[in-house]
């Protein structure tokens, strides 16, 4: 089964679409704790943040983890950096680094008192100013929530921010029941396949078995007797495609993303064919 569409036509868009959906079951503020990345335990501040003093320690902090996060302070024991700490020993598994290095604040371009997030998904950076005492720990944390994707990113009312903002035009949803017992065999070949699209498409999991998520069946006309399946789609005119999949194979994923990425190049040929303006 599969079936091409354009949500565009319709008046829809399928990102804030999704968004709605799931702001209405649950406000990004309420869901932080919600997501897989969010389950884990508190980490000892003692171990983080992880000083850096040189733009190599810098450089291989970053390129070391999918999401990283390095705070500029000019003054390490400053009220904005002890915030820093605080939000560092509640995000377990993201990797926090604190730099006073004005070598280093230069080289990446950041002004003082300044959070940024780094992510290899699709390289990009977000930032995030910490001058101002309404900025606490909290709102940090929440920060790093909203924009911390990942090579498969799961989608929920965090993550759509990040995820909506993505620089990335291609997206490609898995949506699948994690309560399955072959989903850890599923998740790790949908993980391999997007590495081989790393900075292309953006790789998004969607949890069938959650309840809030049954709109976002109804939205690609799917049953759960159809799942799993896979939902690409173009963001900026909504052009997508969603196949129902027996199994998830890496050859499976890179058919389905190559024929649709194929397809786009000549629908935009086809747009920009436009009659010759024969006035003087």
């Amino acid at each position: 089964m599969a079936r091409r569409g354009r949500a565009g036509a319709t008046g829809t868009s399928i990102f804030p679409c999704l968004f709605a959906i799931l702001l209405t079951r649950c406000s990004p503020a309420g869901c932080a704790g919600g997501s897989d990345s969010a389950s884990h335990s508190t980490a000892s501040t003692k171990d983080k943040p992880i000083l850096l003093n040189s733009i190599p320690d810098a450089e291989a902090f970053i390129s070391g983890a999918e999401v990283a996060v390095i705070g500029f302070f000019q003054d390490p024991q400053s009220p904005g950096a002890e915030q820093f700490r605080r939000a560092a020993g509640q995000v377990a598994e993201v990797p926090f680094g604190l730099s006073s290095s004005e070598a280093v604040l230069s080289h990446y371009g950041a002004a003082e008192n300044t959070v940024v997030l780094f992510r290899t998904v699709d390289n990009d950076r977000r930032d995030l100013d910490m001058s101002s005492r309404e900025v606490d720990a909290k709102k940090l944390t929440r920060f790093v929530r909203m924009n911390e994707l990942r090579l498969v990113t799961e989608y929920n009312p965090v993550t759509a921010i990040g995820v909506m903002q993505s620089s990335l035009q291609f997206n490609l949803l898995l949506i699948t029941d994690k309560m399955s017992p072959k989903h850890p065999e599923r998740m790790r070949k949908f993980r391999a396949a997007a590495e081989l699209y790393k900075g292309k498409i953006l790789f998004i999991l969607l949890d069938s078995n959650l309840q809030s998520n049954e709109r976002v069946l109804s939205y690609f006309q799917l049953k759960k007797s159809q799942l799993p399946a896979l939902a690409i789609f173009h963001t900026p005119d909504d052009e997508h495609e969603v196949v129902a999949v027996n199994d998830i194979s890496i050859e499976r994923v890179q058919d389905f993303c190559n024929r649709f990425l194929q397809r786009m190049p000549k629908k935009e040929d086809k747009s920009e064919e436009k009659p010759l303006n024969e006035e003087l």
